[in-house]
């Protein structure tokens, strides 16, 4: 239903040059991930007799049991459909090849022969093995049955995902097989690897599986020979990897002396979804492949090894939270310091609230003074009451602006918004959006009327979340002159404050920390107004924000991730209600994007109409509602 498939990298134990026994241990292996769930199977390089046979592959009796062992595999895969991808020598008009054998229902249904052969310091492959470039033809001979064999293959499963397979060194080369593999549609690629364990190689290993998963947008899985081979001059650690999109998913526990499996539940068409956006990707031209074309698999019975964020913007780690704060923060400020000094402003004017993204926002500019050696005096903070500022938002704005050594004003607005009732003949006591919109504008007027008046740049305080829901009023709050948090998300606002608390005095720290704690609202209405009661969590909407844009995620794949990741935090009704909020909201209030002012894009998600984010301000979204409400459109 939602094509979520479950990929397992098995170590099993073995002993070296014997197939037969070998074979018993991959097939413990492969039932117990296919009694997992899991729909594809691989192992090491030459799994089946053992990567350390050294010459005895060139012995018959090695290879004929080889084959034995193979037909063990076919027969006790006859009753699953998962497929089942192990290493084996295999002879070709007297050639050896060093392959990777795919195995489903009962049948071997391809050979992918290793392209590059290592020939340097410990290792003398071309000694017994040629390169699968040497082979000219496309098909061998397995029980009467011509099946594909080559270097090239893309294994179609249905019509749900392909993946391509390498062995080893295949991925250390200048150009790795897979590269035309991805292009021609292998959203997965698995490496069957028998490389030995020496100092920080295992580092390298994970660095390279990462790496290319990324380049080729796509999921890596490798397996690596375990401790049981020979141990004559070299160790095998058994190291396994998943990783996607440059992400390491998992990864086991190395050098155990017992079989192991490592899973990880994979969605193929959040490749495809990146590749799609990708000019780079798409604009080369790929070599050939032959597509081999598979029987379906089963999607993962749970979602027990989805690995997928449940605050994607938010590193988990503390300390990569920090770096990630630290560098938006460097980004922000200096993106400000380029356009103060472009247009030799004098003043930075911002209004502040003593909420979250106007404290962001000042702390941003304070930190442009320091980079442009300015007084912070240059700032001109300002606070405009309302009719719902509250005493404790208005002193902590006070504060603030105090001790970042700001030039602090306050102009209430309540009499000019109550004269610009009267002009335009409206009741004050109808609390509608007129009542609301009137002081978001005077609070914007009053800004861009100073910063005329000083010569200076209006400071935009608004955040990627409020822009993807047009949680804003149309040139009010909506407008300034260049708009500093416009690329961070609201769940990375709190942090990145939190972050300059660490390193400021205790006093501002302590103001900061305040702020932090206050509950998100407009402070548009008398009394408390807190815009998660009225729209729906932040949370969940940057988690959609963030599967939506990067994925392009359905809203019925949207709900269900939502209900897995948030069980604990919403009920149902809340995840649904909030999602069509999202959805109708980032329909409807593109007109404000598309007129929104310049910002600094701060991560992948963004939402500038002059850049990431292209639509038309009149798109329907009803085709979205009706998926979600598992309706035909």
């Amino acid at each position: 239903m939602h094509k979520v498939y479950r990929i397992a990298a098995a170590v099993p134990v073995l002993e070296v040059a014997n197939p037969r026994y070998n074979a018993e241990r991959i097939i413990e292996l492969y039932l117990q991930a296919q009694q997992q769930g899991a729909s594809i199977v691989v192992m090491p390089e030459l799994a089946l007799t053992g990567y350390s046979c050294g010459d005895l592959f060139e012995q018959k009796t090695l290879l004929e049991e080889a084959k034995k062992a193979l037909l063990l595999l076919e027969e006790a895969s006859s009753r699953h459909n998962a497929i089942l991808i192990v290493g084996v020598p295999f002879e070709v008009n007297s050639r050896l090849y060093n392959t990777a054998a795919v195995i489903q229902n009962g049948r071997l249904r391809a050979l992918v022969g290793k392209t590059y052969l290592p020939e340097y310091r410990a290792f003398y492959e071309k000694r017994q093995f040629r390169s699968i470039r040497e082979f000219t033809g496309q098909t061998v001979c397995w029980k009467g049955e011509e099946i594909p064999f080559g270097g090239k293959l893309v294994f179609q499963i249905g019509d749900d995902f392909s993946f391509g397979i390498e062995i080893c060194e295949d991925l250390w080369a200048v150009t790795p097989p897979p590269n035309h593999l991805a292009q021609n549609g292998a959203q997965l690629i698995f490496n069957l690897s028998a490389t030995p364990e020496l100092v920080t190689k295992a580092a390298y290993r994970r660095d390279l599986v990462k790496m290319q998963s990324a380049k080729l947008a796509a999921a890596y899985v490798l397996s690596n020979a375990g401790v049981h081979e020979s141990t004559s001059d070299l160790l095998f650690s058994g190291q396994a990897l998943i990783a996607a999109n440059g992400k390491l998913l998992a990864e086991n526990t190395r050098f155990e002396r017992t079989s192991s499996i490592l899973y990880a539940d994979l969605k193929p068409d959040w490749m495809t979804a990146i590749r799609r956006t990708s000019s780079s990707f798409n604009d080369q031209v790929p070599e050939p492949a032959h597509v081999c074309k598979l029987d379906s698999v089963s999607e993962a019975p749970d979602w027990t090894y989805f690995y997928f964020a449940k605050h994607p913007f938010v590193p988990a780690s503390q300390e990569d939270l920090q770096e990630r704060c630290r560098e938006i923060f460097a980004i922000q400020s200096s993106a400000l310091a380029k356009r103060i000094e472009h247009i030799h402003s004098k003043r930075m004017v911002i209004g502040i609230s003593g909420g979250l993204d106007s404290t962001l926002a000042l702390l941003v500019c304070a930190k442009c003074c320091d980079l442009l050696q300015l007084p912070r005096s240059t700032l001109c903070a300002i606070t405009m009451p309302g009719f719902g500022t509250t005493d404790r938002t208005l002193n902590n704005a006070g504060k603030l602006a105090k001790l970042l050594g700001a030039e602090l004003r306050t102009i209430c607005i309540r009499k000019a918004v109550e004269q610009h009732f009267k002009d335009i003949g409206h009741d004050k006591e109808q609390r509608d959006l007129v009542y609301e919109n009137s002081q978001a504008r005077e609070r914007t007027q009053i800004l861009m009327d100073i910063a005329n008046a000083e010569g200076g740049l209006v400071i935009g305080t608004g955040d990627l979340s409020e822009i993807a829901l047009g949680w804003n009023t149309f040139n009010g709050d909506h407008m300034s002159m260049y708009c500093v948090n416009a690329g961070v998300p609201k769940t990375l606002i709190r942090p990145l404050i939190e972050t300059q608390a660490q390193e400021a005095p205790d006093e501002l720290a302590n103001v900061l920390l305040d702020i932090n704690n206050t509950p998100v609202s407009p402070e548009l209405l008398p009394g408390e107004q807190h815009t998660e009661s009225i729209i729906g969590s932040y949370n969940l909407h940057d988690f959609f924000l963030y599967y939506f844009l990067k994925y392009g995620e359905s809203p019925r794949m949207l709900k269900a991730m939502a209900l897995h990741a948030f069980e604990k935090d919403f009920t149902p009704e809340e995840i649904e209600r909030t999602l069509k909020c999202f959805i109708r909201r980032f329909f409807t209030q593109q007109f404000k994007r598309n007129a929104m002012p310049d910002g600094p894009k701060v991560g992948t998600i963004a939402l500038s109409p002059r850049g990431d984010w292209r639509m038309p301000a009149d798109a329907d979204h009803e085709a979205w509602m009706q998926v979600l409400n598992h309706e035909p459109h």
